[in-house]
């Protein structure tokens, strides 16, 4: 249990807010490029508890600004895409992406009152079909040289979902290999040639055993956290047999994301990303390795269960996830349906909007959740003292980091960190875009 003066620090993300101040230090997820699409590329977007508009000019460029018009407070989501900027239709003042006033037309003729306003603007890149925005101060860090950000667009697939909770929670039921062999657990197993962009549904590598089967019947696994440079690696082992172990390799990115195995071809990179203090969106970028992604086909999937064009979730509180007693008794653990992110969903957002962590009492499984907090809780104070914290890097360390190895497969029970370094480097062999990496 911990105190709710800490539970305080973790979770607010509003503007001053320690928390809130140590990930305004790093690239956030603003919109996925093709909320971006169509004849007006302007979209409203909350983040860290601030109201911003996202826009894309007539050249092209992109500009992330707050929202609110600097003259009256009007809302410039609704402002008009001219004159190399956004327009508010209150009185037609014109800001260009930096934020800069260009025009202020009600004014005198000669007024130069333009030269003086300046709304307040972000930093706005794009990679792998997710617009990332800096609201910090000062240089933004450089991105690492991760398998998400340099595999070609061709091989990444992007999408979000919103949560109805605090981002920490979110989070962390990536950090918690246990959960699967329960939330997640099918008491049937499918063909697994149909698994295709479905997590926890194909064979793990190496071998034909679904990895429904895996988790159903080996449900006590063996979790190691290990301290890396970009965060932390867990390395779930579950024993088969005398010969052979289950290798689940994840990646804890500082300060918000995780890179988790998919399949045996593809991996997600995913951010929890604050809306506010109660609700959060994850983004995912989807890898793969082999051929190029079937775009159209993962995105037809994910919008069976996420209506446009908030990406809400179509089961949530309001109609219980789609539980269904009958489903729970014969089919799955929770009776929530086939996909899992249904059964996370309500994992973190039955804990409350905001989890009071008070009343949790941790076990043996949640050692990585433990090291996540240490490492979330020394950032924030690190920051506070005007000090440094992980993942801070500069452009000439971005190729430092690679990766990182997320694998989920069946190898020798002897050696499983020689299994995992082993297949991770043999998938790189036998891809066309990475395999042109190893030798950078």
């Amino acid at each position: 249990m911990i105190s709710a003066e800490l539970n305080d620090l973790m979770t607010r993300v509003g503007p001053g807010a320690p928390a809130g101040t140590l990930l305004r230090r790093y690239w956030q997820p603003v919109a996925l490029v093709d909320e971006l699409a169509g004849p007006r590329p302007v979209k409203a977007v909350r983040l860290l508890g601030q109201d911003l508009v996202l826009f894309r000019d007539e050249h092209g460029h992109l500009g992330l600004m707050d929202r609110d018009c600097p003259h009256r407070g009007a809302d410039l989501a609704y402002g008009r895409l001219e004159g190399g900027g956004l327009r508010c239709p209150f009185h037609g003042w014109l800001f260009d992406k930096s934020g800069q006033c260009l025009e202020t037309p009600a004014e005198p003729a000669g007024s130069k009152l333009c030269t003086r306003i300046r709304q307040a603007a972000y930093p706005v890149v794009e990679r792998s079909g997710i617009v990332f925005g800096y609201l910090g101060d000062g240089e933004p860090p450089a991105f690492p040289e991760f398998d998400c950000f340099v595999a070609p667009d061709s091989h990444t697939f992007a999408f979000k979902g919103l949560f109805d909770c605090n981002w920490l929670q979110a989070l962390e039921v990536g950090i918690d290999p246990a959960h699967a062999s329960y939330l997640h657990r099918f008491f049937q197993d499918e063909d697994t040639s149909e698994s295709y962009g479905k997590q926890f549904r194909g064979a793990s590598a190496d071998s034909s055993m679904p990895i429904t089967q895996v988790l159903r019947e080996y449900d006590r696994p063996e979790i190691r956290v290990h301290p890396t440079d970009y965060g932390m690696r867990l390395t779930a082992l579950r024993q088969l047999n005398d010969r052979d172990m289950h290798v689940r390799v994840t990646n804890v990115v500082f300060p918000q994301a995780f890179v988790i195995p998919m399949s045996s071809e593809m991996t997600i990179s995913q951010w929890h990303v604050p809306v506010d203090d109660t609700s959060c969106y994850w983004y995912a970028i989807f890898t793969s390795f082999t051929g190029p992604v079937d775009k159209q086909q993962m995105r037809a999937q994910r919008l069976e269960l996420y209506e446009l064009p908030d990406y809400v979730p179509r089961k949530n509180r309001a109609n219980g996830y789609g539980y269904d007693v009958q489903e729970q008794l014969t089919e799955t653990y929770t009776g929530m349906g086939m996909d899992i992110n249904v059964h996370d969903q309500w994992a973190v957002e039955s804990q409350g909007r905001i989890q009071d962590r008070t009343r949790e009492h941790l076990g043996t499984t949640d050692k990585g959740i433990i090291a996540y907090r240490k490492l979330l809780v020394k950032a924030i104070e690190d920051t506070q003292a005007g000090e440094s914290a992980p993942m801070l890097i500069r452009a000439d360390e971005a190729a430092n980091f690679s990766g990182p190895p997320s694998i989920d497969g069946i190898g020798l029970a002897e050696n499983p960190d020689a299994y995992w370094r082993d297949a991770d480097l043999e998938r790189r062999r036998k891809s066309d875009w990475a395999s042109a990496r190893l030798g950078a």
